[in-house]
């Protein structure tokens, strides 16, 4: 017994079974079967859960590392909500009113294809670089240049359509608008099965075009609908519930788009973004309301052109810094996105190999 290495794995497990026994039987002995049923119980999960957390287990895998920091971050988020309930509860703040029906409807209509539309946009984002990058023309795989342009062909589509199409909403319906941003993606989606560069450029094109829309058709949608209704008081809480809950969409159709790309490719998670712009499309095309842009006739009843929004940024410099801080925005962004996954994957291959 000097040398404890020598003694069999099995003996061990048996006398530490013993132990757990005896115990157990001390417990019931005395009349605390509960008590040491719970003692066990309280035990064994105390054990997962440090086990869970130990940095060996956090560090074992990247989706291990993710789910540790995602729980942390929700935990902090839920104190925060915790104590700020708290907190408004002891200052006695003065009770909120009753949200008005026709806001809540105007809400219930809008949320729903918001999300379902913004979940489409973050399936495909992550695997842009990855599904360009599994592409071979001529036997030569796709280069980091080659893709660079598909991207820019994109960037373009949207800098060059962008005035356009938002004027075609603001006269056609911004729910037209909102409908032909579903099929223009879904195209755009579609065209990454193909392995003919042209009809890869020509889906960027598309999504170039949707992606104005996005950015631009719901959201008239909802200020004009709030106008209708009486509810632009509470546009800024629409908002804020519509990119809060956003946040929870990006994070979970990055769960979704793993499992597609694991399942089906680089490609899956394009063809799981069809199924969300889908629904997106049904729901607005029952539920909403067409509605146009009003009030843009000048003093001869003629309708605003892009050249007199031209004239409008031209004459108000506060417009066009608002115009450059989200022109060099996106731009770092973009930026991100095009460098982001060749870089991940060589951080994530030096650390866990």
């Amino acid at each position: 017994l000097h040398d404890r290495k020598q003694i069999h794995p099995n003996h061990r497990v048996h006398h530490s079974r013993r132990s757990s026994s005896s115990l157990y039987s001390l417990h019931l002995l005395r009349g605390g079967a509960t008590e040491a049923a719970t003692a066990v119980a309280s035990s064994a999960s105390t054990n997962k859960v440090i086990s869970l957390l130990s940095p060996n287990k956090v560090l074992s895998s990247p989706a291990s590392l993710f789910n540790a920091l995602l729980s942390t971050l929700l935990l902090s988020k839920v104190g925060i909500l915790v104590w700020n309930k708290i907190a408004d509860g002891s200052s006695g703040a003065a009770p909120q009113t009753k949200k008005p029906a026709e806001v809540r409807a105007l809400q219930l209509r809008f949320l729903p294809v918001f999300y379902l539309l913004r979940c489409a946009d973050w399936l495909q984002g992550p695997y842009f670089y990855e599904v360009y990058a599994s592409k071979t023309f001529g036997g030569i795989p796709a280069t980091i240049q080659l893709i660079s342009y598909l991207f820019l062909t994109g960037f373009a589509s949207t800098a060059l359509f962008g005035p356009f199409v938002g004027r075609y909403s603001d006269v056609k319906g911004r729910k037209r608008g909102t409908l032909l941003y579903t099929v223009l993606y879904a195209l755009g989606a579609m065209s990454t099965k193909s392995a003919l560069l042209g009809m890869l450029l020509l889906g960027r094109v598309m999504s170039g075009i949707g992606t104005s829309l996005l950015f631009s058709a719901p959201e008239a949608w909802l200020v004009g609908e709030a106008q209708k209704t009486g509810a632009e008081a509470y546009l800024g809480e629409t908002f804020g519930l519509a990119y809060a809950g956003d946040s929870i969409v990006a994070i979970l159709a990055g769960q979704l788009a793993g499992l597609a790309a694991s399942n089906r490719g680089p490609t899956g998670p394009f063809e799981l973004s069809t199924m969300f712009l889908f629904l997106g499309a049904i729901l607005a095309a029952f539920s909403w309301k067409e509605n146009v842009a009003g009030g843009n006739e000048d003093e001869n009843g003629e309708k605003a052109t892009i050249r007199d929004a031209f004239q409008m940024i031209q004459s108000d410099s506060k417009i066009a810094l608002v115009g450059a801080v989200q022109s060099l925005f996106e731009a770092a962004m973009y930026i991100f996105v095009l460098q982001w996954p060749p870089a991940m994957s060589k951080a994530i291959g030096r650390m866990f190999g």
